[in-house]
């Protein structure tokens, strides 16, 4: 039995990821940032006892080590932290050169690479020193994105934040790998969560699925099941991976 920290569990992909490491016997940690409701929603669903929850802004430095010292408070240790919480593309917070204002432009970026970077920076940190002070081996697994090797022209500071996030992550691999902690990366395509389902019923939902040869976008489950892989033993040779989880919609060498 492990115990997980997944951050930015309130739904979708967090919920999934949590919900899959529950289910193979682990404890988790299910944090969140504003949506409580959410959050206590995943954490009533868990299969199996001893889970927790945790909230914080990891936007914030000295939030993320009160994250932390929560989580293990509550589980007795953190094995494997999943960094999932995130600031996403958005109408509201789109961003292009021409047509947004220099105010605009910064905070956008400021939003986040606090978040979706420095946040996951804090985190691992955080997780990580706790693992070396116990000598204990561990995982550290990133959701990064698509939009990293792709582009995000609406969303530019989106795609910068998830490439440095997906850099961060091959770093710590080989800072942290003589202490028998993997770092990995998973860079999802589409994914149908419900904060997407109105994009997809709508008229772009076409457009969207057609991205892939499949036919369709993938699914919260399909993603935690490569997040599931990639954090056990059995994976840590793959330490620094970036996993593709895009249903062949993008493809690089």
């Amino acid at each position: 039995m492990r115990s997980i920290l997944v951050t930015g569990a309130s739904g979708g992909i967090g919920a999934a990821v949590a919900r899959r490491f529950a289910e193979a016997g682990d404890r988790v940690a299910v944090h969140f940032s504003r949506n409580r409701d959410g959050a206590e929603v995943t954490l009533r669903n868990l299969p199996g006892s001893g889970h927790a929850l945790v909230a914080g802004d990891i936007a914030t430095p000295e939030a993320v080590t009160q994250i932390v010292d929560s989580a293990t408070d509550q589980l007795g240790s953190i094995d494997v932290l999943v960094c999932n919480a995130g600031v996403a593309p958005t109408a509201a917070n789109r961003h292009v050169i021409g047509e947004v204002s220099y105010a605009d432009w910064t905070s956008a970026f400021r939003d986040m690479l606090d978040v979706n970077l420095f946040g996951a920076a804090n985190l691992a940190w955080a997780v990580a020193s706790q693992l070396i002070e116990r000598a204990a081996p561990g995982a550290i697994v990133n959701i990064g994105s698509r939009g990293a090797f792709r582009g995000e022209p609406e969303h530019p500071a989106y795609a910068a934040s998830k490439a440095g996030l997906h850099a961060l992550g091959q770093s710590l691999a080989v800072a942290l790998a003589p202490h028998n902690i993997s770092v990995t990366s998973v860079a999802p395509g589409f994914v149908a969560t419900p904060r997407q389902l109105p994009k997809l019923e709508g008229p772009a939902g076409e457009a969207l699925r057609a991205q892939s040869p499949f036919g369709r976008v993938g699914t919260a489950d399909e993603i935690a099941e490569a997040v599931f892989w990639l954090a056990s033993p059995e994976a840590a040779w793959c330490s620094g991976t970036i996993l593709d989880a895009n249903g062949a919609s993008h493809l690089r060498n």
